[in-house]
């Protein structure tokens, strides 16, 4: 009888190893301080209604970046289905929203509104997810080269 052999496994890398931060540009990297900046703002504040909050902003002018990004932080725990983990301004880890979100606002900037769908459809509860594109549009709009 002839002696079994096992191949060779590979080397199983360590679960640090696996897990990589997403590599965005300096452009991203700003926007993503700003949406820091903001939750760190918003954390003690009060919560506002998505759908109310959405009916009333018709701002324009230097008002409108600041505006929209303190609904969009204050209303996005709302339409998840869990809680968001925002890192402090200036950490160089992100976490899975900090970068479901600047996927979403670099597909609106791209106006590749399919993978939009498929994002927002990923996370965001169906009754919610109209608004939250809203925002993210507007979002986009105030940083221009997303």
């Amino acid at each position: 009888m002839m002696p079994v052999q096992t191949l060779p496994l590979p080397q199983a890398q360590a679960p640090d190893d696996l897990r990589q931060t997403p590599v965005f540009n300096e452009h991203e990297y700003s926007i993503l301080n700003t949406l820091r900046l903001a939750a760190m703002g918003c954390r003690a504040a009060a919560r506002t209604d998505l759908f109310e909050a959405c009916a009333l902003l018709c701002v324009d002018g230097e008002d409108a970046r600041r505006t929209y990004i303190d609904t969009f932080v204050k209303c996005l725990p709302e339409a998840l289905p869990r809680r968001i983990k925002w890192f402090r301004p200036g950490t160089t880890e992100i976490s899975f929203d900090e970068a479901w979100v600047l996927r979403c606002l670099s597909r609106v900037a791209a106006q590749d509104y399919d993978s939009l769908g498929f994002l927002l459809r990923s996370q965001i509860d169906p009754a919610r997810r109209r608004y939250i594109g809203f925002l993210l549009g507007r979002i986009s709009e105030q940083f221009p080269k997303i």
